[in-house]
Parts: C-alpha cells; sequence; structure tokens
C-alpha cells in the first residue's frame, strides 16, 4: 500500500531524470553564478580598503543625501500618482458601464509602450518657456517673461508627471483583474449591514484590490528608479544618474560602483518592506462558479465624467506625446540622415532579436531543468538557481551594468598582462564593450520578463502527456522537441516579443557597455535629447514607440479574451 501511495505521489516522468542529479546540480550552480557575478562586481569596491573608505566618506557627505532625498521624492510621488490614477481607470472599466468601456479597456494599455525619456522630451518641448503652449499665452495676452507663472517642466515634479502618466498601466492592469474578481455576495453582504456605495468601496473592494495594487506600484516604483534618460535629461540627481555622472563625468570607478552597491540594498530594502507590509494577508480568486458582480450602468452627467476620466490618461500617457513627437520629425524628415538611421535601426534590431533567443534558450533550459529536477539537493538547486535569476528584473540596469564592466575589465586586463609578459604580445580588450557584454547584462535583466509566460504555458501542460511520452520511449530531450515546444509555441513567442521590446527600449546598460561607435536608436534618440535637438530625435523615438505598440495590442487582446471568458460584461 506505501509502494503504490509512493509511485502516485511521483509523477513516472520524474524517475528518468533521477540519474541526473550532479549535472542538474552543476547547471544549477553556474547559472547562479552567471546571475550573482554582476552583482558580486559591484559590492567588490567595498574590497579596496583604504580607497573605499575615503571615496565612501566623501560620498557620504556630498552625492548620496542628495541622490537619496530626490530619489525618495521622486518615488514616493510616483507611486502616489500610478496608484490613484491606475487603481481609478480599473474601476471605472471594472465596475461601471458606460459608452466607450470596451475600448477603454484596452487603451488604458497603450502608454505602456511610451518610454519614460522618450515622454520627457516631448513634454519638454511642448511646456518649455519656448515651447507652443507658452508661446500663445504670451501672444494671447501680452505676457513677458516674469509677468506669468508657469510649472516648470524640468523639475522633480515634472518627472514624477512623465513617469506616472507612462508606468500607471502596471497598477491598471493589475487592479482591474482584481476588481473583475469581484462577487454579487460580496457586495450583497456589505449592502445587507448597511454599507452605502461609498464604504463598500473603500471597505470591501479596495482591500480586497491592494495586493494587486501593490505589485503594480512595486513594479513602476522599480522603473522610476532604475530610469536614467528621463531623470538626467531633467537635471535630477538621483542614485541612477550619480552613478553615470561618478563613471563618465569623473571618471572614478570606486564611485560608481559604491553608489550601484548603495542603490542595490535601496531596492532590497524596499521589496523586504513591500513583503513585510503585506504580512500573512493572501489574495484569492473567486471561483468560477461565483456570480460576478454586476455593472453599475453610469446615465447622465455620470457617463460624460466616466468617458473624460478615462480619456485623460490615455491622452497624457500615449496620444499627445506621439502627436508632439510627430510635429517635431515632420520639418526635419527631408533632411534626416536616412543611412545613419537605417544603420541604428539595423543595430537595435540586431541587439533585440539576439537577446531574445538567447533569454528564450535560457529560459527553456533552466524550465524544463525545473520540471525534470529530482526531489533533493538538486532538485533544490535548480530551482533555487532559477528564483536567482528571476530577480535580474529587479536590479536595475546601471547596476548591472556596472556589475558586469568590474569583472570583464579586470579579467581583460590580467589576461594581457599575462600574454605580455609570457609571449610579448596583448589582448587587448575581448569582453569589454563588446556585443557580448550587452547580452549578457539583456540575459541578467530581462530573463523574468521571458519566464513568466513560458512557466505560464509549462504549467498547462499536465504530467500526463510527460508519462505518455515515456512509456512510448521517447527521451526527455524528444519529449520536449516533439511534445514541449508545439504546446509552449505561443507562450515562447510573447516571451520573445516581450524581450524584444524591452531591449529596444533599453538605455541604462547600453549607454554604458555597447561597443565603440555601435548606437542603437534608444542611445540616439537621448544623444540629441540632451543636445536639444528635438527634432531630430523624434525620429528614432517614434520608431521604438511603433515597436511596443504591437506587443501592447497583443497584450490588450489576450487580456480581453480572458475577462469575456471570466467576467461577463453587463
Amino acid at each position: 500500500m506505501s509502494a503504490v501511495s509512493a509511485e502516485t505521489r511521483t509523477p513516472p516522468w520524474r524517475f528518468a531524470a533521477a540519474g541526473a542529479g550532479t549535472p542538474a546540480l552543476v547547471l544549477a550552480a553556474l547559472l547562479a553564478a552567471l546571475v550573482a557575478l554582476p552583482l558580486l562586481g559591484v559590492f567588490s569596491s567595498f574590497l579596496q580598503a583604504q580607497a573605499s573608505l575615503e571615496t565612501l566618506a566623501h560620498l557620504s557627505t556630498t552625492v548620496i543625501p542628495r541622490a537619496a532625498l530626490e530619489t525618495a521624492l521622486l518615488v514616493a510621488l510616483v507611486t502616489l500618482g500610478v496608484t490613484v490614477l491606475g487603481t481609478t481607470s480599473a474601476w471605472l472599466v471594472a465596475a461601471l458601464d458606460f459608452p466607450g468601456r470596451r475600448f477603454f479597456e484596452w487603451a488604458m494599455l497603450l502608454p505602456l509602450a511610451m518610454p519614460g525619456y522618450i515622454v520627457a522630451y516631448a513634454y519638454t518641448d511642448f511646456l518649455q518657456f519656448s515651447g507652443p503652449v507658452q508661446t500663445w499665452l504670451r501672444e494671447t495676452f501680452g505676457w513677458q517673461r516674469g509677468d506669468y507663472w508657469f510649472p516648470e517642466i524640468r523639475s522633480l515634479v515634472g518627472a514624477a508627471f512623465v513617469f506616472t502618466v507612462v508606468l500607471y498601466p502596471y497598477v491598471y492592469l493589475l487592479a482591474r483583474t482584481a476588481f473583475l474578481a469581484r462577487t454579487a455576495s460580496m457586495i450583497d453582504a456589505a449592502r445587507s449591514l448597511g454599507l452605502s456605495p461609498l464604504s463598500t468601496w473603500l471597505r470591501v473592494n479596495l482591500p480586497l484590490a491592494r495586493p494587486a495594487v501593490a505589485a503594480g506600484a512595486l513594479l513602476a516604483l522599480m522603473e522610476t528608479i532604475a530610469d536614467y534618460g528621463a531623470a538626467s535629461y531633467f537635471g535630477l540627481q538621483t542614485f541612477t544618474t550619480s552613478i553615470y555622472r561618478a563613471w563618465f563625468s569623473l571618471g572614478d570607478r570606486l564611485a560608481a560602483s559604491q553608489l550601484a552597491a548603495v542603490l542595490l540594498l535601496l531596492v532590497v530594502v524596499v521589496i523586504v518592506v513591500e513583503e513585510r507590509t503585506r504580512g500573512r494577508a493572501r489574495f484569492f480568486a473567486a471561483p468560477n462558479a461565483a456570480r460576478p458582480a454586476p455593472r453599475a450602468e453610469l446615465r447622465g452627467a455620470r457617463r460624460v465624467l466616466a468617458v473624460v476620466g478615462c480619456c485623460i490618461p490615455i491622452t497624457l500617457g500615449f496620444l499627445l506625446p506621439v502627436a508632439i513627437l510627430v510635429g517635431l520629425m515632420w520639418p526635419t524628415l527631408a533632411d534626416a540622415p536616412l543611412d545613419r538611421y537605417a544603420q541604428w535601426l539595423g543595430n537595435s534590431l540586431l541587439l533585440a532579436a539576439l537577446a531574445a533567443a538567447l533569454t528564450i534558450a535560457f529560459v527553456l533550459l533552466i524550465a524544463y531543468a525545473v520540471r525534470l529536477a529530482p526531489t533533493g539537493a538538486a532538485g533544490t538547486a535548480v530551482r533555487g538557481a532559477q528564483r536567482l535569476m528571476s530577480l535580474g528584473y529587479a536590479v536595475p540596469g546601471a547596476v548591472i551594468a556596472v556589475g558586469i564592466l568590474v569583472p570583464l575589465a579586470a579579467f581583460d586586463n590580467a589576461l594581457d598582462a599575462w600574454l605580455k609578459s609570457s609571449f610579448g604580445f596583448g589582448s587587448g580588450l575581448l569582453l569589454t564593450g563588446t556585443v557580448a557584454a550587452l547580452l549578457y547584462a539583456f540575459l541578467v535583466r530581462y530573463f523574468a520578463v521571458a519566464q513568466q509566460p513560458i512557466e505560464a504555458g509549462l504549467a498547462r501542460i499536465t504530467p500526463a502527456m510527460d508519462a505518455s511520452a515515456r512509456s512510448l520511449g521517447a527521451a526527455p530531450l524528444e519529449a520536449f522537441r516533439r511534445v514541449h515546444l508545439p504546446l509552449l509555441a505561443p507562450s515562447v513567442a510573447a516571451g520573445a516579443l516581450l524581450v524584444f521590446v524591452d531591449v529596444m527600449k533599453e538605455l541604462p546598460a547600453t549607454l554604458v557597455l555597447r561597443p565603440f561607435n555601435f548606437d542603437t536608436l534608444a542611445v540616439i534618440a537621448y544623444q540629441l535629447a540632451a543636445d536639444e535637438r528635438l527634432g531630430e530625435a523624434a525620429l528614432p523615438s517614434l520608431t521604438i514607440v511603433l515597436a511596443g505598440v504591437l506587443p501592447v495590442m497583443l497584450l490588450s487582446r489576450a487580456i480581453s479574451r480572458t475577462s469575456a471568458h471570466g467576467a461577463p460584461a453587463l
């Protein structure tokens, strides 16, 4: 009886992998070391004894206080903004019925296609003193400089506005799913206790959506901390901009490494605080049989207010910036250096395609190793390596770039010195400043982006399929090729598309690690905008936006399909 129960608990397809414990353990160790290397490279700056103490003391009195203050203020404003905007818009389309609701359900996600630094360029041109808005005000009312007050876009508040209108879809996406999970019984119970609609929203609906709202706000927070382009363009001194100034302006690699280490510790603290704040709270979806809460149908002026409320974030986060960029690009399009543009586009597409292929290959390897991993030390090691690699998305690109550059430069210098002393010739820089270093950074940064859809797809493949393949004599690799891979094709495509678009938009790591004279659309857009050549920066900026619209539309269709089957709209 015990033998039967043991066999029932352990799927038959796992026995074939039981003898592969040692290879799985070696694989897990190698991959864990691969991801840990950039982080160890960052913290190695504290091992340089005296120089480390002197530099850190100087940073503690000059750079770190202001960087910590501006980063904290920016993060606080953005977190508040995305929480309010994302939760409100999610509630409008999930709980209320008004004209255009189905359109707004997916259109609310369009700002995800807009990189923050590109929106910063557009709004700066639109709202600065010489821009069309202030020019119109002066011409209309006869004002001169000093006669009126106008908010300064290149400021901490301006940066918080830009990040809010671009990043609120993170909160909207998760909060809308949570609001759709409401059931009629929840609302009926609250109303039977005498709660008003407002009290029901505050005491029932909002607490139930809290985990989703917190998760979305945390994603927006991470993106804000990791940003370099918009913060640098607005002249802010955050931790990320301080890292680049220490590295490029001051030429102090040690100071940059130590600032990166402080930023990494800050990210870890934020994650721990969020988990501790959540405590033992858990969020469970309602059973499929539960009757969803009906949407409240709006009439009269409330309909108009709901439509206007949905139009505002879409307009501010997508439509207006795109219109500004088109207006900037049009006069300069005839003089655009199309040959150089083609080179920048080719570099971006090459990097994005290689990074997507490499990341997908690693994700498939690890995900399938976890599926086949036996119990015991080997299985624990493989699963631990997977969790470690998924942490890369929480690490800012600046930290990863510094962490990769430090050990690669040390390796190149050591190899060059050894070759010169032993054979009389040097090797130069073999890894530093190459495409390989960039791909390594993208692998560490975006592993989790591809992991999520592939893991979800792999979870839908039942162990019975593995057992059937093994009973027909198929080895694990053959079963993966003939059974799992065809079933995972949509998930693989989704993961590859997400990584492709993220790499097209990526700026911080590319600025540090790219080879000499190897520019991407993101780098060129940033450099042209920094030189106040916004018209020339519009073309590469719009190209990046167009590359991001397709996956956002596919994501919107998938969400609409899911909600159509899961929670019928009234």
